[in-house]
């Protein structure tokens, strides 16, 4: 079992002292952060460049359909799965290393922050994961931020600067820190 399984099962990892942690995550933490640099330094006119950068990033992966605006920054690509047609705008920051599913359709606004991975608090060094889960169209505001666990309805819209702690149903608008559902669309 590698350190993405152990950690979608529950376990929990010590990031410097697990060897299986240190072997996966962190190698696959070296291969992102380059990869994202250079989708982030590659003229935003070289798309052709930019769709290789990403297809090599999310191995292969990747759905022409899909659009994300440099700059973002992507921890663990290996865990984060994409449907079509969604667009992530700059600033995206995604800590994937317990998985992230995000379905066709989905818009993310400026400066979206989906956060996976949670710290021990009597020892800042061992990591626990739970998944996030975005179903589609929905809309996620500017400077969301949505913690582990979170699962996003069809179709809901997440006002900016929200802060997501809990499930947020199919057709609500939540806004809030934390976030809640003030109403559903028809």
């Amino acid at each position: 079992m590698n350190a993405f399984e152990k950690l979608r099962s529950g376990q929990h990892c010590h990031v410097f002292d697990d060897a299986d942690y240190v072997r996966d995550a962190h190698g696959e933490f070296d291969r992102c952060r380059r990869l994202c640099w250079l989708i982030n330094q590659t003229d935003p006119n070289d798309t052709q460049k930019i769709r290789e950068l990403e297809r090599e990033l999310f191995n292969g992966n990747f759905d022409d359909t899909n659009f994300l605006i440099p700059p973002f920054q992507i921890d663990a690509a290996c865990r984060v799965f994409l449907g079509k047609n969604i667009l992530a705008n700059h600033g995206l920051t995604v800590m994937s290393v317990g998985t992230i599913t995000i379905e066709d359709g989905v818009m993310l606004g400026p400066e979206v922050a989906l956060l996976t991975v949670n710290h021990e608090p009597k020892n800042i060094r061992v990591i626990y994961t739970k998944e996030i889960h975005i179903k589609r169209n929905a809309w996620i505001g500017a400077r969301v931020s949505i913690l582990p666990g979170v699962t996003i309805g069809e179709n809901a819209i997440v006002g900016t600067g929200s802060i997501v702690t809990k499930d947020i149903p199919d057709n609500a608008v939540a806004v809030g820190n934390p976030a809640r559902v003030i109403k559903f669309i028809d």
